[in-house]
């Protein structure tokens, strides 16, 4: 049996384009963020340039776009986009909260006694 390895779509992909009443403001902010983390946790590159990456998070996060819909126009996996908004999401939730973000849980949740 022959094995088949080449994609559905063809060779040139399934490209979707997404347009986002988004300020430059706000895609900045996101990608400073990013960039920090990513100084911070010793990361020496990423599959796209994380001003691309912040715009295709914020598609996932406000327009509830499927992963799968915005990877493939990029060469990327959908697992690797869900895991970029899982990413930015403890950011943001981490600057709100004002700690520093880590990949696990906390031990414990709540006020210490």
């Amino acid at each position: 049996m022959k094995k088949n390895n080449h994609a559905v779509e063809g060779p040139d992909g399934l490209v979707y384009t997404a347009r986002l009443p988004l300020s430059s403001a706000t895609l900045n902010y996101l990608a400073d963020l990013m960039r920090g983390h990513l100084k911070k946790i010793g990361s020496r590159w990423r599959a796209l340039p994380v001003g691309k990456i912040a715009g295709i998070v914020l598609a996932v996060l406000r327009c509830d776009q499927r992963p799968g819909d915005l990877a493939g126009g990029d060469q990327i996996h959908r697992t690797t986009v869900t895991r970029w908004a899982r990413e930015v999401v403890g950011l943001l939730a981490c600057r709100v909260a004002g700690r520093s973000f880590t990949s696990r849980p906390p031990d414990r949740i709540g006020p210490r006694a």
